[in-house]
């Protein structure tokens, strides 16, 4: 019996052997070129390919020739699509079956001037709006501050509406607290309601239905370092419980053109890697079977976990970190927001709340991992901390948390590597700090961003003094909004992306000096959630720009990496350098794919054009 056993085990790995080899040999590089209609090369465009039946989709860039190179791909029958700004999609097909397969593509300019603005990345729309004189300037704020903190400038400014339809939008607006969520019992937001005649009049001039004052510029296209990125996008299923009916999103930002799309159906939220290159997500949209999700990185098949919760619907979740070991730490929702732990060689969930004497897990809820192995997470009203080998909870309370203009709820929060927490109360703009060696909660306060409260007039100032509504997305003229941050577990360096400011500040976590670095465009790119990688880098992700960056602060030089989707939403970012290679983990939240994005070498790039050869 064991003689035979052993002809079986042999038996079987000669065919997986074989079965190897054969994909191996079917495997090709597929290339191309991109030109304009006249014939010139263009660089920096993307190109994207998917499999036929496939939910994997890989992007690469042309480089300054025109050429393109994709790694290797299996063998079979493609979908190719090239996407660039100013010019309309091509796409086409391609059969990858011998070493080498090959698809140009000539691109048509867009002369269409409606159609080239829905192209535009929500940073390009923000900053094509007028801003010559002070009235100006000002109101381009109150939009830029208020009307983008639930979604993406592209989504709101693709469409057109005269004074009046405008301000019939600024009327639901009113009545949407930070949660997004409208009641007509709620009271009206003040700030808005003050600001909505000249708000109206100003979105009429540039998004209505005479000539636009907008001025949209061509935003540079990746080249360098920026062009090697690849992208490996997965599709993930339609919610079913969304009321839409529909199998899969019909616009997914594949196809610039057509704007950005909602969000109606998705599911990801935060998504990471495992050490085994499979991604996991959370779940923040209400739906029946999807607690935590689960995506082989290799087929891109896609399974579910679920919690049930006290409603019978699968718990939500929301903020998701890994430590050391592989181990999963998310928040969820089971009737009293907790923290969940997720072993994904198991898919074992065990939840963890909070005693009854304390805060639940609560406001835009970040978890994440300190360098002493402990459990960060936010609170409504502070941090938590919870101890993974005693799987006891530490609180923190923020020192001012109800304040005369509304409270300081937590947005993102962080574990540095001496293990001490931090928090940013977003509507507030300070940063909360837990000190491990005194056991108390202490703050630190932003500056607030420079300029805009001098071109108040006295009339706005009384309406601001008396405001009482600060919340996430209500924010004064004058708030940076921090939202969530990162921990350099290598050096003493706590970055928060500042979302209204359009900046990071840089923290000493042991001297708690702060220093504000601005993005290069300050007014339009709006950052987001920050990772830090281990040569110091922090990588974060601009949810209104489709695009995710690079700040290198021992250089202070910023790379910009395009994502291939128009209207992605991106909310988080997580790093993974596991075997020596560094991925960029992003989940395209209205889109409804997860990215990873590695970065190949001058020496890959040559060694991919021999091969195309």
């Amino acid at each position: 019996m064991r003689s035979m056993k052993h002809v079986a085990t042999v038996g079987l790995a000669a065919l997986t052997l074989a079965a190897g080899l054969a994909t191996a040999r079917a495997d090709a590089i597929l290339t191309g070129v991109i030109k304009d209609a006249a014939g010139a090369p263009l660089g920096g465009v993307t190109v994207s390919a998917k499999a036929r039946g496939a939910t994997i989709t890989t992007t690469v860039y042309t480089d300054e020739s025109g050429a393109y190179y994709f790694p290797s791909l299996p063998g079979g029958a493609y979908d190719v699509w090239t996407n660039a700004l100013g010019f309309e999609q091509a796409r086409g097909a391609a059969e990858v079956q011998a070493a080498t397969a090959r698809r140009d593509f000539a691109l048509t300019a867009i002369t269409d001037k409606e159609a080239l603005w829905k192209q535009l990345p929500g940073d390009a729309m923000l900053a094509a709006l007028p801003e010559a004189t002070d009235a100006d300037a000002n109101i381009k704020r109150i939009f830029h501050n208020n009307c983008t903190g639930c979604h993406t400038a592209n989504y709101l400014l693709q469409n057109r509406f005269d004074e009046a339809g405008w301000s019939a939008i600024i009327d639901l607006m009113k009545k949407l607290p930070g949660t997004g969520v409208y009641s007509e019992n709620l009271k009206t937001n003040a700030l808005i309601e003050y600001n909505q005649k000249e708000l109206a009049a100003y979105l009429a001039r540039v998004r209505g239905p005479g000539e636009s004052e907008a001025k949209p510029r061509e935003r540079a296209r990746p080249s360098g370092e920026a062009a090697r990125a690849v992208f490996r996008e997965y599709d993930l299923p339609q919610n079913p419980d969304a009321g839409i009916g529909l199998a899969a999103i019909t616009n997914n930002g594949s196809n610039w053109s057509d704007g950005a799309p909602s969000k109606q159906g998705g599911l990801v939220h935060d998504a990471w890697l495992d050490l085994d290159g499979d991604l996991w997500f959370t779940c923040n949209n209400p739906n029946r079977l999807v607690s935590i999700g689960h995506v082989n990185g290799k087929t891109g098949e896609v399974k579910f976990l679920k919690v049930t919760a006290q409603n019978g619907l699968a718990a939500n979740s929301h903020g998701l970190s890994r430590d050391k070991n592989g181990v999963f730490w998310f928040d969820i929702n089971p009737g009293r927001r907790s923290l969940g732990r997720l072993d994904p060689k198991t898919g074992e969930i065990k939840i963890f709340a909070t005693p009854a004497s304390m805060s639940p897990l609560g406001g835009a809820v970040t978890v994440d991992v300190d360098g002493k192995g402990k459990i960060w997470a936010s609170a409504p009203d502070g941090a938590l901390r919870f101890d993974p080998e005693t799987e006891k909870f530490t609180e923190f309370k923020s020192p001012n948390y109800k304040t005369p203009g509304g409270d300081g709820m937590t947005y993102g929060a962080a574990g540095d590597r001496d293990g001490n927490g931090w928090w940013a109360q977003m509507p507030i703009d300070v940063i909360g700090k837990a000190d491990m060696a005194t056991m108390k909660a202490s703050e630190v306060p932003l500056p607030e961003v420079a300029g805009v409260r001098a071109r108040q007039t006295p009339e706005a100032m009384k309406v601001y003094a008396a405001y009482d509504q600060l919340s996430f997305n209500h924010p004064l003229p004058w708030q940076e909004g921090p939202r969530r941050m990162g921990a350099d577990k290598n050096d003493d360096v706590l970055w928060v992306g500042n979302s209204w400011g359009g900046s990071l500040a840089r923290i000493n976590t042991k001297t708690n000096e702060t220093t504000i670095v601005p993005m290069p465009d300050p007014f339009s790119q709006q950052p987001y959630h920050i990772a830090v990688d281990s040569r110091h880098n922090a990588w974060g992700n601009m949810w209104s720009a489709d695009q995710i960056y690079r700040y290198d602060p021992a250089a202070g030089k910023w790379t910009m990496f395009d994502l291939p989707r128009r209207g992605t939403e991106v909310r988080y970012i997580s790093l993974d350098e596991t075997g020596g290679q560094l991925k960029v983990v992003t989940p395209l939240y209205r889109t409804s794919q997860i990215s990873v994005m590695t970065i190949r070498s001058e020496a890959d790039m040559e060694a991919a054009k021999k091969a195309a050869q």
